[in-house]
This record gives C-alpha cells, structure tokens and sequence, in this order.
C-alpha cells in the first residue's frame, strides 16, 4: 500500500473499537482494485462524536462507519438521513456530500444479503424469532416485518423493550403478525415453531459465553443465524446445528453492509470476494 498526498481515508468509529474487522475487509478490497486509500479504526467516545463528524469531513475524509454505541447518536445528531436510517432510527453509515452529511444504514441490506447467501432465502413470507430486542435485534425484527416476514417472535427479559418495539413494528407493517415471549419456557415453545432463528444478543461476543436458547428450542429444517461473527461458531450456532438446524454466523452480515457502504461513499462497487477472504483469514485462520 502506497500512502500520499491523494490517499483517501476512511474510519470505522467506535467506543471501543479493537474488536473491529471491518479495516481487514475494507483495506483487502481497495489494495486488489487499485484503490488509492486506507481504512482506519478509530476509538471516539459518544459525548464526542457530532464534534468529531464535522472534523473528519473538513479533513477531507471520504466515508466513515458507525458501530456500538454510535449509531443511535448520528441518528440523532445528523440534520440529514436516508430512509434506510429513518426506517431503523440509527445510521451505521456517513456519506460527506458537498451539501453536507448524509446518515445511511447498511446493516439491514447486509442482513437480508447474508440470509439469501447462506440459505437461498431471506424472511418474505417466514415466521422469524429475534433472540434479543436491542439495537440490532431491533434492526432486524423491522427490516424482517418490511420485507414481507409472515409473523415475528420478539424475545427479550426487557418487556419494555419488547413492548416498545413491537408497537413500532404494528405502526410500519399492521399485517405482520407478532409474538412476545419474556420467559424462557415460552422463549423455547415459540422458537421451535419459527423457520429463522435470529441470535441479536451480544452474549457469545466471548468465547465461553452460553447458548441462551437449549437444544429443545431447536429443530430440523429451521434456519439459525447469529449476527455475532467473531467466532466461526458460537454455542447458540453449535446448540442449533446439534439439533438439525442450517446455521450460518454474521462474517456475511459484516461483509454486505460493508461492501454497501463503499458503494454509498464512493459509486464504486468494491471486490467482495478480496473482502470475504480477507474476514474469513481474520476469523478463520485464528
């Protein structure tokens, strides 16, 4: 990689940061085009972000990404936002325009582009439980109800959250019908009953963490997908395929709404395939 005076740079920022590949991806992609730039991790505390955007665009920055805990505070602190980071009240992305900056989210492209790739389908027309309300617990549960998702299973010990979110699902989609399942034993009855299973917690982010669902939960035909892509499997992932479920973890998630992204910031579409090796090195090869 040949850095100069033209070198466009990218950043993901987060708080914290070093659990991050998207720098592996991103900067795998642009070496194999020819691409004259460098993508960086940087580590900025929320309270500091709506100063820090600013900043960056004025460096001449070409593109920044969004993870934990900022996505919600862009939302809230950019003046100008795609539908896609209306539709998900946080944007992932930032795209510096001549007219300033612009809040997309890649993250529901990624997830519906990641299904299709595992499994030869997305969610129209399935019945999908969403293991964890949060925030992307949260995307998912509204991109599966817009994109045609027969009924929806919200599972969380937050019954506000769940309470929360299932009233702005019914606000955007009323057909779509919804489920709530706050215990456990009805976490377990209602998840054999779905063909997708959604892992949106963050526990399995450490390696010893537990599956959240038993096996019982679990069953031939279904589809099991954790967003968490640290790891090849996590123990949800290895409890689901023990009980015949297809499984597949987020590195396909990560990879698409990354691969959007760069699309958004610079009109060109990147080399997924450089993106993909490069993430399954990071992961794989550990």
């Amino acid at each position: 990689m040949n850095l100069s005076g033209h070198t466009k740079p990218f950043a993901v920022l987060g708080h914290p940061i070093g659990h991050t590949l998207s720098p592996v991806m991103h900067n795998a992609s642009m070496e194999a085009l020819g691409f004259d730039g460098i993508y960086l991790a940087l580590d900025v505390h929320p309270d500091r972000l709506m100063e820090v955007l600013p900043s960056m665009a004025l460096m001449g920055f070409a593109g920044v990404n969004l993870t934990v805990p900022h996505k919600e505070v862009a939302f809230r602190g950019l003046e100008k936002l795609d539908a896609s980071a209306r539709l998900f009240g946080a944007a992932n992305t930032v795209e510096f325009t001549e007219d300033g900056m612009v809040g997309h989210n890649t993250d529901g492209y990624g997830f519906l582009k990641a299904l299709e790739e595992a499994f030869g389908e997305t969610v129209k027309g399935a019945s999908v439980f969403v293991l964890g309300c949060g925030g992307a617990g949260r995307a998912t549960a509204l991109q599966a109800a817009t994109e045609g998702a027969k009924s929806l299973v919200l599972a969380d010990i937050d019954a506000e959250r769940v309470q929360k979110l299932h009233d702005e699902i019914i606000g955007l989609t009323p057909d779509v019908e919804i489920f709530q399942a706050l215990e456990k034993e009805k976490q377990v009855e209602l998840c054999q009953t779905c063909d997708l299973v959604v892992q949106a917690s963050p526990v399995g982010m450490k390696k010893d963490d537990p599956s959240l669902l038993p096996p019982e939960a679990f069953r031939e035909g279904q589809r099991a997908f954790d967003l968490i892509y640290m790891y090849p499997e996590t123990a949800f992932l290895t409890t689901a395929r023990e009980a015949g479920a297809e499984i597949a973890n987020g590195l396909g998630m990560l990879l698409h709404q990354g691969a959007r992204a760069f699309e958004i910031w610079t009109g060109t579409e990147p080399d997924v395939s450089a993106m993909r090796n490069a993430l399954e090195d990071a992961v794989y090869g550990k």
